[in-house]
Formats: structure tokens, C-alpha cells, sequence
């Protein structure tokens, strides 16, 4: 079987280090913000060419604590909107709903698959406060245009970076394309951890602040706790571990171009649609996604050729029992991709022989 993504495979490269960088915290005595958050958190904004990065829980916590920030700083408020991508992982909205604000789903770009900048004004009320725009796949969104609408609206821009880790933009990294960023470290991530993590960048010192205090039950000084916060913070050992793959982020990333590099250039077959980049470096490939109006007959097509292969995601938020209120709503492209995508094996460690052998079984597939 040609495996989606081998985890095991991937971490066993660095095993040693990332034993020594346990063994580190180990020996350390200190294991709740000390040293290796701090390092990281110094090496990850520097990466991302931001002034500040905040290691917390998740990817989830990144988006949640950022709108919490704004609500605390006064920008945002219970009810204002935030503009999102109809076609998101559900975690993007939840961030949004759980702060007590209004998620405005948005179609996405047929062929980026990103959220469309064309679409957006029409979407912006007096209660808009936020673009939150998603590097689906590993794909950079149009960050001018997104940016250019949100001064001219007085919004502020969130990127969710959880599949975008080491993507560029005309010269700079996501993470510091906008006022601030949400990441995951889940461990099938480009920078992945071996359990749970995430973290914000930002450029605002205010921002900074106030989920620096946030994140850790709302204290900035023990025992004086400033807001009601959470729990919720990137831990010594992930800390540590993430320091170790950073150090090798660049180097996978250029191996899974590689590996599209062959899929876009091979898969030839009238039945699939390969995807497209917009902005040259934009796209990380933390998955690469084909559609196709045969989704059920091509996965098992490649079922018996011994390739895996995932569907994300085979639901649209919109579509959930979660937000049932908007059962009945339309939104066709984003329910068209939801119903066609496929996921193609990818990742640092997947060998030539069996990207060849993914794309023989595509070309091969026959209706």
C-alpha cells in the first residue's frame, strides 16, 4: 500500500535529534513556558517575518485567541461579522462562532480553491470587522487584493496558516502577510509536532499582550489575572520538537514541490482536474488536491492499485449538523469541491517510484 502520509517515516529522520531535544526538557526541570517556548516562539516569528509569535494549545486556539485578543482590545465585539471561506475546514468558523461573533461564509476561487477577493466587498455590512482568509491546501490567498479591501473598509486580516507553514507571497511568508496569524502543529502538518500545538504571529504589540495574557488563564503576572482567559499553551516538549523540525521545514517543502512538480506535469487524464497556482512559491502542497465527477469509482480505482488516498473534506461547514441554521443556504462551488476533491498521496519521504505509480493508476482510471 502507497501510504497518504507516513508519519513514522517522516519523525524517524530526526529521530535522535528529537530524542536529545526531549531528553533536554527532561533534564531542564521546567515545563510550562520555559525556555524551549521561548526559543521557538524567537525562531518561528523570525521564519515567518514577524515580530512576535505566541505558542499555544492548537490550531484551533491560534484562530480563537486572535478574535478573543481584538475583543479584548475593543476591536471586535459579540455580533460583529468576520468574512471566512464558505469551503474551510469547520475550524476557521468555530473560532469565529465561539467568540460570539458572526461567521460570513464566502465562496471560494474555483480554481485556487482560496477565498475570492472579487467577492468579498459585496459581502462587507457596517457590522464587518474581519477578513479571515484561509491558505487552503497550502496555497497563499491573493493577499493584495485581500488587503487592499480590508484599509479600504478599516477591517482587520487574519490568515489561517494551519496548512501554509514556509508559503510565500511575492517575498514574504505567510504568517506575516497580514495583522495576524493562526497556525497548527498537528502532527500530519508541513511542521508538525508529535502531539498537539499552535501559535499566533503578529506584527501588533497590543495584540501580542493581550494573548500572551489570554492564553494563560488571563494572568500576565502570577495570581493577577487581567481577563477571563483559557488554558492554553504550546508545552515544553512540543516546544522543543518543533525547534527540531523547523530546522528542516525548507528541505520538505522543496521535496513535496517535487513530488506536485510530477503530478502537474504527468496526470493526463480527461476525468481529473489538477490544481492551479496562482503566485510562484505561493504553494507548499501541504496537500494536493485533484476534482473529479467520479469521486467514488476513481477512490476505488486506486484502492485496488494500493494507493491511499483521503477526502478533504467530504462535508461543507454550511452542511453540518453544527450550523443547521444554515442547512438550506447555497453555495454552489463550494459544494461542487466538496463533493469532488480528492486527496493524492504526498509528503517528504514518499519515493519517486510510488509518485509514478499514483500517477499511472490517474492516467489509468476509465469511465
Amino acid at each position: 500500500m502507497i501510504p497518504f502520509l507516513d508519519l513514522k517515516k517522516i519523525n524517524q529522520q530526526y529521530s535522535q535529534e528529537l530524542k536529545e531535544a526531549c531528553s533536554r526538557v527532561i533534564d531542564s526541570g521546567w515545563y510550562i513556558l520555559g525556555n524551549e517556548v521561548k526559543e521557538f516562539e524567537n525562531e518561528f516569528a523570525e521564519y515567518c517575518g514577524a515580530k512576535y509569535c505566541l505558542g499555544v494549545g492548537n490550531g484551533l486556539d491560534a484562530l480563537s485567541l486572535i478574535i478573543r485578543g481584538y475583543k479584548e482590545l475593543e476591536v471586535m465585539s459579540d455580533g460583529d461579522e468576520v468574512i471566512v471561506p464558505a469551503n474551510t475546514y469547520i475550524a476557521t468558523i468555530l473560532a469565529i462562532s465561539e467568540n460570539g461573533l458572526r461567521p460570513v461564509l464566502v465562496e471560494p476561487d474555483a480554481s485556487t480553491y482560496n477565498l475570492d477577493p472579487d467577492l468579498i466587498e459585496e459581502a462587507i455590512t457596517e457590522k464587518t470587522k474581519a477578513i479571515l482568509t484561509v491558505h487552503l491546501y497550502g496555497q497563499v490567498t491573493g493577499m493584495d487584493e485581500i488587503n487592499e479591501i480590508a484599509q479600504k473598509y478599516n477591517l482587520k486580516v487574519i490568515e489561517d496558516c494551519a496548512q501554509a507553514h514556509g508559503a510565500e507571497y511575492k517575498g514574504k511568508m505567510a504568517g506575516g502577510l497580514a495583522d495576524a496569524a493562526g497556525f497548527s502543529f498537528y502532527p500530519g502538518k508541513n511542521l508538525g509536532a508529535l502531539g498537539d500545538g499552535g501559535a499566533v504571529t503578529t506584527n501588533d504589540s497590543s495584540l501580542k499582550e493581550a494573548i500572551s495574557a489570554l492564553r494563560n488563564y488571563g494572568s500576565k503576572k502570577k495570581y493577577i489575572n487581567e481577563f477571563k482567559g483559557v488554558n492554553s499553551r504550546l508545552d515544553e516538549m512540543q516546544a522543543a520538537m518543533l525547534r527540531v523540525k523547523l530546522r528542516y521545514v525548507d528541505e520538505e517543502k522543496a521535496k513535496r514541490r517535487e513530488i506536485a512538480s510530477l503530478y502537474l506535469s504527468k496526470i493526463k487524464n480527461e476525468h481529473i482536474k489538477v490544481p492551479s497556482v496562482s503566485y510562484d512559491k505561493a504553494h507548499v502542497w501541504h496537500l494536493f488536491v485533484v476534482e473529479t465527477n467520479y469521486r467514488k469509482e476513481l477512490l476505488e480505482h486506486l484502492e485496488k492499485d494500493n494507493i491511499q488516498s483521503l477526502i478533504h473534506y467530504p462535508v461543507a461547514p454550511h452542511k453540518q449538523k453544527a450550523y443547521e441554521e444554515w442547512n438550506t443556504y447555497s453555495y454552489p462551488i463550494t459544494e461542487r469541491m466538496h463533493d469532488s476533491v480528492i486527496s493524492l498521496p504526498i509528503s517528504p519521504v514518499l519515493e519517486k517510484p510510488n509518485v509514478l505509480a499514483v500517477i499511472d493508476s490517474i492516467n489509468a482510471f476509465k469511465i
